[in-house]
């Protein structure tokens, strides 16, 4: 056990005095900001940031797992979406019907605005009643390709995609209209 008179007298000594407090904590200090960068360097690093911005889209609307949401995640929702994609559904076809029936309805004669509000409501319903079948049949496929896959929101998964044009969905259908799955 040492004593406090041994520290003292050791060979080792600090060689210099005890800075002051002030001077200590000055020299702590840690500058946050980063050093200012030129134009150039922001404008090559806007650059970058915009072409794997680019990357990363074009890899998801592949449907490359690795860009996927986890919403749209591994193989089950990739099966969902292959068999949405592989088949036509009125809902695709909704929002053209609805651009259609705002236009009809411009038309000043009451049973031309009748007969585009009921093919408005028409449309609506027929896609709720294909909706609802499509997500029992995902289920029931689901279930006998994926025992132990999670069935939860698959149905609204499936339909919901169902109603959208074909062309503008993310990712990108990867399997032609008609194709077995």
């Amino acid at each position: 056990m040492t004593t406090a008179n041994e520290g003292k007298n050791s060979p080792e000594k600090k060689g210099r005095p005890t800075p002051k407090r002030k001077i200590a904590e000055q020299q702590r200090v840690v500058n946050r900001l980063a050093p200012a960068a030129t134009k150039e360097a922001k404008k090559l690093q806007k650059q970058q940031a915009r072409i794997l911005r680019a990357q990363q889209r074009d890899a998801y609307m592949r449907g490359d797992e690795s860009a996927l949401p986890p919403r749209d995640k591994g193989p089950v929702r990739k099966f969902v979406r292959n068999y949405v994609d592989s088949r036509r559904s009125i809902g695709e076809f909704f929002l053209p019907i609805i651009v259609l029936v705002l236009f009809l309805t411009l038309i000043p004669l009451v049973y031309v605005q009748f007969v585009a509000i009921a093919l408005m409501y028409s449309a609506l319903l027929f896609s709720g009643i294909d909706g609802f079948f499509l997500s029992r049949r995902i289920k029931h496929e689901v279930a006998a390709r994926f025992p132990d896959a999670p069935l939860k929101g698959l149905g609204m998964y499936g339909w919901l995609r169902s109603t959208q044009i074909r062309r503008l969905r993310a990712p990108l259908p990867q399997v032609k209209r008609g194709d077995k799955i």
